[in-house]
């Protein structure tokens, strides 16, 4: 075995995500070493820019919304330009009788008792939002009742509409946490909604949805790891971390790095890939294993050109009752081919993964066809991101907790363990699950690690003693005119969806 390279710095940034990058940006702008170790041999983590048969496509997360202030301020700063994405025409939706129905507005053509249930759960949901502080959920007054009962039993608790159980759902469930509304609480749900500033600001896919950045957002963590340099390592993944109070060492296969602080800015479901020594706390430990990503798979289908909007439709088409529950016109800026993407979520992508992959291709373009018309069917390139294969993610798009788990752990997990620190969009308030979560959790690791140790400050060797946790297409803008987060270690009325896919 061949002998460790061995460094000292500052700070061990422990993933190139958009959290990692952000926080060893902030931290060696205030003149302390660090490094970033990543596990894949690309930064970015759920974020990633790839050309798949010649077709440039987002496999990840993709979209800028105007209420992501801290997003849109570094794309301002990297220099960055976005674009609207195309939303003129008429939208599609299906539904409980299999017809698809062509309307404009945010309101589609359901029964007027659904419309009705519709607009006052979401004016009762909206109320529940505004009492829900993201950066604390767990203090709502009605936190352990809420975190209690699923959203799916709250919701057949408030109406009898089937229609409007399934399409509330959906905007929480297949749309944002990608788990089956029995599987989440009603309290989790409020968080999903609360870190986008309302309800209603969810399910409106013209505000959520609202731009992309000319190239890709993985442009954000490319641009970050450029200006770097060689302190990020790639193809690095994390095996083993001895830690104290005040110092640590970070070992992958090839480095050994003592720093004074580590910052572990990977997804909750990748923590135990390291082995820690000590062991991380009691608490620590359960907290993990109540945390669990979703399941997606994001479809993407480029045509010739963009034959919908000659039909007249914008490209957005969603439906509780189809395979493919949600899809947008995703042409890329600049050019003439017309793409779209769908995604397929928790238990629906449960069953075509039991297909064979051509079986499950045909499942998907007959949906994208039943929204779209038969030439859906055709694409010149086709491409399922299934981001739960990854080995460095494992799941879509951000760690929920189970039943109960929020009230019991969600503190907890914000706290520092001795010289160790955890962060990612999953553990975001405002932009939970998003980029512009990623940023601000960030911001926040860097700010508390400079408050520790100060700016300018000399490595620490230290070496860490076994010792007890601390208790603790109209055209670009230029700039930015509008999660996934971090990479990971080692070892008004009836509105439409919104994708909350890794962004």
């Amino acid at each position: 075995m061949p002998e460790l390279e061995r460094l000292e710095r500052d700070v061990v940034v422990i993933g190139a995500g958009a959290t990692g990058l952000t926080a060893a940006t902030k931290l060696a702008q205030a003149g302390l070493s660090v490094i970033v170790l990543e596990a894949r041999d690309r930064v970015g983590g759920r974020l990633w820019t790839d050309l798949i048969d010649g077709q440039m496509f987002e496999l990840g997360g993709q979209w800028v919304s105007p209420d992501q202030t801290a997003l849109l301020e570094t794309l301002d700063e990297l220099g960055l330009s976005t674009y609207e994405r195309y939303r003129e025409g008429e939208s599609v939706y299906i539904g409980p009788d299999g017809q698809a129905a062509r309307f404009t507005g945010d309101i589609f053509p359901a029964g007027e008792h659904t419309k009705a249930e519709i607009e006052r759960l979401i004016v009762v949901l909206d109320e529940l939002v505004a009492q829900t502080d993201p950066a604390a959920p767990w203090e709502h007054p009605e936190a352990s009742r809420f975190d209690r009962i699923s959203f799916r039993s709250w919701l057949e608790q408030q109406t009898d509409d089937a229609e409007a159980i399934e399409n509330i759902a959906l905007f929480i469930a297949d749309a944002m946490l990608t788990k089956p509304a029995h599987a989440f609480s009603l309290l989790q749900a409020l968080l999903m909604a609360a870190s986008a500033g309302s309800f209603s600001n969810l399910v409106d896919a013209d505000f959520i949805l609202d731009r992309r950045v000319v190239g890709g957002l993985q442009s954000v963590p490319l641009t970050l790891a450029e200006r770097l340099g060689d302190d990020v390592r790639l193809g690095q993944p994390v095996r083993h971390i001895d830690w104290s109070a005040d110092a640590a060492t970070v070992t992958t296969d090839t480095l050994a790095v003592a720093a004074r602080r580590v910052l572990v800015a990977v997804p909750p479901n990748l923590y135990d890939r390291i082995e820690y020594a000590p062991p991380l706390p009691r608490i620590r430990q359960q907290l993990q294993q109540h945390q669990s990503l979703g399941l997606v798979i994001k479809v993407h289908a480029t045509y010739p050109t963009p034959f919908w909007r000659a039909a007249g439709l914008s490209g957005t088409a969603f439906s509780p009752y189809q395979v493919v529950h949600e899809a947008y016109d995703n042409s890329n800026f600049g050019e003439e081919q017309g793409t779209l993407v769908g995604f397929v979520s928790d238990e629906k992508a449960d069953a075509l993964f039991r297909l064979d992959p051509a079986e499950r291709k045909r499942a998907v373009l007959a949906s994208l066809a039943a929204y779209f018309g038969p030439e859906a069917e055709a694409p010149t390139v086709y491409y399922e991101s299934d981001w739960a294969s990854e080995e460095w993610t494992q799941g879509a798009y951000a760690a929920s907790f189970d039943l109960g788990g929020l009230t019991r752990y969600g503190a907890a997990q914000l706290e520092p363990v001795g010289s160790l620190r955890f962060g990612s969009s999953d553990l975001a308030a405002e932009g939970y699950q998003h980029v512009d979560g990623a940023i601000r959790v960030g911001r926040r690791l860097a700010a508390e690690v400079i408050a520790e140790l100060g700016a300018a400050a000399e490595p620490a060797a230290a070496e860490p003693a076994a010792a007890e946790p601390a208790a603790t297409e109209p055209g670009a803008t230029q700039p930015a005119a509008a999660d996934s987060a971090a990479s990971t270690p080692a070892s008004s009325t009836t509105a439409r969806p919104t994708g909350g896919e890794p962004q």
